[in-house]
């Protein structure tokens, strides 16, 4: 490796740290509680199983495993979360390299996207989203292996069915990675027939099943309640013609909205807007496979179901963005304005966390205002007060009984809602306005 190929992988590694080091640091600074989605997840983890009420179980095992380790320390699960979107950073820069066949271009790919929305603003808090971004990069990274090398490896298709299924198991919304792969497949294997059949690749596909299975039998015994929460956030049960329009209109303009930092830094470092689409190139051909066709699918859901498209489940779905800009106007790069576009990037950089600690401090409203640990000191006192036994479960929905779970010494393990029949099996118990603790 030449000094210049280090000097932009130590460019990246001083990147990716100085990402980690500030998107830990400010929510842990700033905010007074852990966000929702994180509470909800450690109240998941307490009772861990092979799924929820809302999601698939990986975004609560994660969270649950640093609670082994770090306990109720805020900042642990501001660093799970970044530790998440790293990774995800390392595979997309690994790719970029592979692709680009060029260092710098590959390192600009990453900076790229970190003027994305979604890899700071909303970054601190771990919840399905997040939890799919390492699982996402990796299953492309190695999906591009498989497409791009002459002999399929056993290996290689092992890891993209684990990966699938870690992914798969993080949000279901994974799917239309895969779909977008498995059509690129098809199409080059039975349309094309540019590429044999090769009976490796169905070791993708076991993998990826035999890893569901528990899964999938606790879906089967808890009625599939975690698509029927899905469908109901799409909004799909009370669609009406007019949704079928309005709901994909409002998903594309936000995603525009969302690109606009992101589009101005690549507007800084090319001369002119100038590409071509060659379909029978064969990276492009690639990065549009995993870049633009799941949105076309996300788009055309919207369209046919009239479903709404919440924006953060975009998530992932950029994550490759950068290098598929990079590879179509490398051509029209212009190094001479790499001062230009680096001045930009830092500008940005330092921009979102300033803006996320400016709301977090300035306003006084937010859920990461709740007074969690103060509340809990409080139950803990009166539950004292009236009994010698520790708290070992708690009850109420997932934010404020989720809150005492964390908060709690004894770390008490949620198990959902109020009801009577749960109480009457208690040795134990008192209830405090929306939360009954107790112990069994």
């Amino acid at each position: 490796m030449t000094n210049y190929n280090k000097n932009i992988n130590n460019i990246f590694y001083i990147f990716i740290t100085a990402h980690l080091i500030f998107w830990t640091l400010v929510p842990t600074l700033t905010n007074h509680n852990l966000p929702l989605d994180i509470i909800e997840a450690l109240a998941w983890g307490s009772n861990l199983d092979w799924g929820f009420n809302k999601h698939p179980p990986m975004s609560a095992f994660f969270p649950e495993v640093f609670f082994q380790i770090f306990g109720s320390q805020d900042w642990a699960y501001y660093l799970l979360s970044q530790i998440f979107v790293i990774i995800s950073f390392y595979y997309v820069f690994k790719l970029s390299k592979e692709i680009l066949k060029n260092d710098l271009l590959s390192l600009i790919s990453v900076l790229l996207i970190e003027s994305i929305y979604y890899y700071n603003f909303t970054s601190p808090e771990f919840n399905v989203n997040v939890c799919q971004l390492p699982f996402w990069s990796l299953t492309v990274y190695f999906s591009w292996k498989i497409y791009n090398n002459k002999e399929v490896k056993f290996f290689d298709c092992f890891l993209v069915g684990l990966f699938a299924a870690f992914g798969f198991l993080s949000k279901y919304l994974f799917i239309y990675l895969l779909a977008s792969i498995d059509l690129l497949f098809v199409y080059l294997i039975f349309i094309k027939k540019e590429k044999k059949f090769d009976f490796k690749y169905l070791i993708t596909l076991e993998v990826f099943l035999i890893v569901l299975v528990p899964h999938l039998i606790w879906l089967n015994n808890n009625e599939f309640i975690t698509i029927t929460y899905g469908l109901a956030r799409s909004g799909l049960e009370q669609s009406n013609l007019i949704d079928h329009i309005k709901f994909p209109l409002t998903f594309l303009l936000k995603q525009i909205g969302l690109l606009i930092p992101f589009l101005i830094l690549v507007w800084l470092l090319i001369k002119k807007i100038k590409f071509k689409l060659d379909l029978k190139d064969k990276k492009l051909l690639f990065l549009l496979t995993i870049n633009i066709l799941p949105i076309i699918l996300m788009f055309l859901t919207s369209v046919v179901t009239g479903s709404k498209i919440r924006t953060m489940w975009m998530t992932p779905f950029y994550l490759f963005f950068g290098t598929l800009f990079v590879y179509l106007f490398q051509a029209q790069i212009n190094i001479k304005k790499l001062k230009v576009f680096m001045v930009g990037f830092i500008f940005l950089f330092f921009l979102s966390p300033i803006l996320y600690a400016y709301i977090s401090i300035s306003k006084d409203d937010k859920r990461t205002d709740y007074l969690g640990k103060e509340i809990a000191i409080k139950t803990q006192y009166a539950w004292d007060q009236q009994f010698n036994t520790k708290i070992n479960v708690v009850y109420g929905n997932e934010w404020y009984a989720g809150n005492l779970s964390y908060h709690l010494k004894s770390r008490p393990v949620w198990e959902g809602i109020i009801k009577r029949d749960k109480l009457d099996q208690l040795k134990e118990y008192m209830c405090l306005d929306n939360i009954c603790v107790g112990y069994r």
